[in-house]
């Protein structure tokens, strides 16, 4: 019965000697470099090493583990001395998860634990589970890297370099969260292949195992395509063609879906609302074409009857759960301003766009260091992310006693840092490109 359980608990190990436990150190702040100490240097990696098996392989085991207390013998050692394992659990699963990498280190037994899918399940079930933002970004070198923000710590902490063919500089690729903790990387220009060819791979990181791993290729090579999430499927379309193609990961495969009704390139919106997919791009001859798509019914119809949201509809923009929504609890947000501290929202029973719903009154500029490159929903709130890496949340609902909602910052340059850069890039004009460009902003729960 123990081995049984301890089975059903553990997750599927990918042959992968990829290890990303830096990820995890490097949040721990000083107490890091002690830690370090006791992880073998064979784990740490520089480099993530991708696998194209993604087949789960049964771990090792042998009678002297499990006499130790690594294994599920019968007489294995308690999670925690004195206690029965299910308490042990329900203390365990309330540690913060900047603390994770700690308990990894303690013992085999807490490293199964959360290596498993029970844990980090029972820790969502129970309403535990911790929100991280995760940022790629791109340098004035062309080089991609990514970043996690903490929202209890304040503070943004560089990750290990993500695979290689995305960390050299790939452009036009996609990203997207699934299942809440797998974060997507899709199709792109490959930087290593001649003429910068479009690429079908599809890499994804489980914030639950902390590695990358590989999932099937897509069908066809894609680059500056629109991506979504929508019920647990992975939907892309675009990259200057007609098909359309969707993921399932329950399935583990790619398939066709119906194609759009002309040609995109160079989505300018990509979300989904309502239930549906909405895509704004451009077409052939360069004009803007808005389609909209409902998986449902599989079929792609163009926004004629929504023309005054699309056509108002600029990014970043995130869709919120609010209680006085009119679209079954959910509203439609988008940035009024380069900085992204004004807001406006959709209204879906005039069918039109308010002038002003949130303003936050003090404004970092118009530069492009300071621009809003994305916007997402972070506890209930709206996170606005900008290319200097300041992040701003908002109450929308202004504290449900119809309040003012009032803007916080996360992270911040400060304002005479902020006003000094936009002084710059006004002086330089043409000049004043940001050093950092944000591509991607997404947030995994675990």
């Amino acid at each position: 019965m123990g081995k049984a359980m301890d089975r059903r608990n553990q997750a599927p190990l990918v042959d992968s000697s990829a290890c990303l436990c830096r990820a995890e150190r490097s949040l721990a702040g000083a107490g890091a470099a002690a830690a370090a100490r006791l992880m073998p240097r064979a784990k740490a990696c520089v480099q993530p090493s991708l696998r194209a098996s993604i087949h789960p392989l049964r771990p090792k085991s042998s009678p002297a583990s499990d006499r130790r207390g690594g294994g599920a013998g019968a007489g294995q050692r308690p999670l925690i001395p004195g206690l029965p394992d299910d308490l042990a659990v329900a203390c365990l699963i309330r540690v913060p998860r900047g603390e994770h990498w700690k308990m990894r280190l303690v013992c085999k037994r807490w490293l199964r634990l959360l290596a498993g899918n029970y844990f980090y399940g029972l820790r969502r079930r129970l309403g535990l589970a911790e929100q991280w933002l995760y940022a790629i970004r791109c340098d004035g070198d062309g080089r991609v890297s990514w970043d996690v923000l903490d929202p209890a710590r304040r503070a943004w902490r560089a990750l290990p370099p993500l695979p290689a063919e995305y960390a050299a500089g790939a452009v036009g690729f996609g990203c997207a969260v699934l299942g809440g903790c797998h974060l997507y990387l899709l199709g792109g220009r490959d930087p290593h292949r001649g003429g910068g060819g479009a690429m079908r791979r599809v890499v994804f990181y489980s914030a639950r195992s902390n590695r990358w791993h590989r999932a099937p290729d897509m069908l066809r090579r894609r680059h500056g395509f629109a991506c979504c999430a929508i019920g647990n499927r992975l939907y892309v379309a675009g990259g200057g063609m007609t098909s359309a193609e969707v993921f399932d990961p329950a399935k583990n495969r790619w398939s066709f879906v119906s194609d759009t009704p002309s040609p995109l390139s160079l989505p300018s919106v990509s979300a989904a609302h309502g239930g549906r997919w909405h895509v704004k791009g451009l077409g052939p001859q360069r004009q803007v074409v808005c389609h909209v798509y409902s998986p449902e019914a599989n079929t792609w119809s163009p926004a004629v009857e929504l023309d005054a949201m699309v056509a108002g509809w600029r990014t970043p923009s995130a869709s919120l759960s609010v209680a006085a929504a009119d679209d079954g609890g959910r509203r439609l947000y988008a940035a009024d301003c380069k900085d992204g501290c004004r807001l406006r929202a959709y209204d879906e029973g005039a069918g039109a766009w308010s002038g002003v719903a949130v303003d936050g009154g003090i404004h970092a500029g118009s530069s492009a260091t300071v621009e809003a490159a994305a916007m997402v929903e972070l506890h209930g709130r709206i996170c606005v992310v900008r290319n200097n890496m300041s992040v701003s949340v908002v109450d929308v609902a202004g504290g449900g006693d119809g309040s003012t909602p009032r803007w916080e910052t996360v992270v911040g340059k400060g304002q005479m840092k902020a006003l000094v850069a936009s002084l710059i890039s006004a002086i330089a004009g043409g000049r004043g490109r940001a050093k950092n460009r944000v591509l991607h902003c997404q947030v995994l729960e675990v």
